[in-house]
């Protein structure tokens, strides 16, 4: 009579596997109570060099669970590969759309762009807002949900 090896080795690998599949690359998380991942965040606002400049309506940053951010620089859409480790948050480079605006507009894109596109930042949600501030202390703001 033979008997198949398979279904033993299923029942003695199973567990070996889950412990090395639990922990993931990055947690979804800034802080366990709330997530920055698979919220949509509007942009606030941008304090760089001193300066605050206030965010046009379509100014967007989705972060996905699988690694990527999608969003709205205030006029063009991007996407960028993104990694999460504790509070720090690291953007890939930019890739986004070529649509021209207002002067206005296309100013704050090159200011957010800049900020994220290739960076580390630290990240903070408090209450439904998060901030995500360079290594120069430059942050963007970013609400929960639509426009007030």
């Amino acid at each position: 009579m033979k008997r198949r090896k398979t279904p033993a080795a299923l029942v003695l690998l199973l567990p070996l596997a889950v412990a090395c599949g639990a922990a993931p690359a990055h947690s979804g998380a800034v802080s366990a109570q709330e997530p920055l991942t698979g919220v949509e965040w509007r942009v606030v606002s941008v304090t760089a060099q001193g300066a605050t400049h206030a965010a046009p309506a379509a100014a967007r940053l989705l972060v996905g669970e699988h690694g990527t951010a999608v969003g709205n620089l205030g006029c063009n859409t991007f996407s960028a590969p993104v990694t999460l480790q504790d509070d720090r948050v690291t953007f890939g480079e930019l890739r986004t759309t070529k649509m021209a605006c207002g002067e206005a507009r296309m100013a704050f894109e090159r200011l957010l762009g800049g900020l994220l596109g290739g960076r580390t930042l630290t990240g903070s949600v408090d209450h439904g807002k998060l901030t995500l501030t360079t290594s120069h202390g430059d942050h963007v703001n970013l609400t929960r949900g639509a426009p007030e």
